[in-house]
């Protein structure tokens, strides 16, 4: 039961006939719009984050070895989706959606300005900031979505849609702008810029607040007053002692960066297993919902697998480009973490044709984890392309061409579009109906899983050869996705009603 003050607006969708954003309610113009910039600033520093940590401190950088800067840069996507899980229950139960993303978007933009001061000790100050304000924002932002929508609203799936192609105009916007600055002024210039834009979306999200569903000042299912002081006082103590101890430890010389990383991972490991432990036992959680649970532990996995090659397009892919790929098309030169823009491009584009083809196939078109599968293994293939190119060549003297790198990433975004679409929306309804609401935190718990253990691995970057490590990860990814696809007279079976 909610626990929201009486004076509090209701949470009621906008009229059906609010059609101001290409036929969508106005609200989404105001939701994908933060969205954009967010992306905008999220993966515009984040292209250029391991390429900071990797330069010389001379030239600026952090001067850290190829391997320990792809873990490190890791280690931070692990942090971010882990503290996405926590986001998702302090909207429901203490801050509500709207108040949830305001904050989670000061913080970041906060985060970001920190990063802009060059020194070591803010560069880490704003990766905390950056990483408790994205687990603030980014799992209510979609939440928030489906708020604009009564039940029966057909325009719901077409406003998902453009809500996503928001989200890769700025996957692609930001890493030009970021990369450009980065490239001809200093990292921090490029901080700064992903800093402005964080602030542009904060300012037109207040702007349009009038137009979102739900905008109250209460969380929809808030905790009795009892309750919520012990739970705002337990969090504010738990936050500072645990500030204390990892201050403590790191004086004392016990918490390096490597033993950090390794403690992300193990909890990035744990978690899920804890979380599908509680619903497989849980009593609320009948036999059938149980059944399909064991398929979408299969999917799961999936996600783990794909995300792992997906997120190295921001971290070995770019140090990959930056010193074995040339950085020039039809004579036009580029900076290195400009290849990251590739990856939003190609999603951008090809989400409307995969969504044409699957309309157009109807009933004919894949079971859904055959979709998943074909994502994975695509994601794998992107990897096994950059054996080609790299096979014979030692150290950084050879330079192969643009198109390689973004013939990688044409797969990458492709099965991207695949497994995340297909994904989500069986996550939506293999989920026991006690859990519904706390099925975003299972997606992006495979997410944290994806980046603990590439904090691992891509530590042998640099240590073997790229035709061996690029070779491997893939071959990995394309057996797993084969392996999905083995089972899918199981999974079609386990898995109804999901088509």
């Amino acid at each position: 039961m909610s626990h929201a003050a009486a004076d509090t607006e209701p949470a009621q969708p906008p009229p059906a006939d609010d059609h101001a954003f290409f036929g969508q309610p106005r609200g989404l113009m105001t939701l994908s719009g933060l969205e954009v910039w967010e992306r905008f600033s999220f993966l515009g520093m984040q292209a250029i984050l391991v390429l900071y940590f990797a330069d010389t401190v001379a030239n600026g950088g952090m001067g850290m070895e190829a391997g320990t800067a792809a873990s490190v840069s890791a280690a931070y996507g692990t942090l971010v989706y882990l503290v996405s899980v926590a986001g998702g229950w302090l909207a429901d139960r203490i801050l509500g959606s709207y108040r949830a993303v305001l904050y989670g978007g000061i913080l970041i933009a906060c985060g970001h300005y920190a990063m802009a001061v060059p020194t070591d000790a803010m560069t880490w100050v704003g990766l905390g900031l950056i990483s408790a304000g994205t687990g603030l924002l980014k799992p209510n932002v979609a939440t928030m979505v489906g708020k604009l929508y009564r039940t029966d609203d057909e325009r719901r799936d077409a406003g998902f849609a453009l809500y996503y192609m928001g989200i890769n105009i700025g996957a692609f916007l930001g890493p030009l702008i970021t990369g450009w600055l980065g490239d001809h002024a200093s990292w921090h210039w490029g901080f700064s810029a992903a800093a402005f834009g964080m602030t542009l979306g904060l300012i037109q999200y207040v702007a349009g607040r009038r137009h979102l569903a739900g905008r109250k000042h209460a969380a929809e299912y808030a905790l009795a007053p009892g309750p919520m002081r012990r739970a705002v006082l337990l969090i504010a103590v738990g936050a500072v002692v645990v500030a204390a101890i990892a201050t403590a430890l790191a004086l004392a010389g016990w918490l390096t960066m490597d033993r950090f990383v390794d403690v992300l991972t193990l909890i990035s490991v744990i978690a899920p297993v804890v979380y599908f432990v509680v619903m497989f036992r849980s009593p609320r959680v009948t036999a059938e919902e149980r059944g399909r649970l064991r398929p979408y532990v299969v999917l799961f996995l999936a996600s783990v697998v794909f995300n792992f090659i997906l997120f190295q397009a921001y971290s070995t892919m770019m140090l990959l480009a930056s010193t074995n790929a040339r950085t020039e098309i039809f004579g036009f030169h580029f900076p290195a973490s400009w290849y990251a823009s590739a990856l939003g491009a190609f999603e951008v584009l090809l989400a409307p044709v995969v969504a044409a083809v699957w309309a157009r196939m109807g009933p004919r078109q894949p079971h859904a984890s055959n979709k998943i599968a074909i994502g994975v293994i695509l994601g794998g293939l992107s990897f096994l392309l950059m054996v080609l190119p790299t096979s014979g060549h030692t150290g950084d003297t050879y330079k192969m061409a643009a198109w390689w790198i973004v013939g990688s990433y044409l797969l990458l975004g492709l099965g991207d579009i695949l497994l995340e679409t297909s994904g989500m929306s069986a996550t939506t309804k293999l989920a026991p109906k006690a859990f519904a609401s706390q099925t975003m935190a299972l997606w992006f718990l495979s997410l944290a899983l994806a980046n603990g253990i590439q904090a691992q691995i891509v530590k042998l970057y640099g240590e073997v050869s790229n035709p061996a490590y690029f070779g491997v990860n893939g071959a990995v990814a394309v057996v797993a996705g084969v392996a999905v696809i083995a089972a899918a007279p199981w999974l079609r079976r386990t898995m109804h009603p999901v088509h």
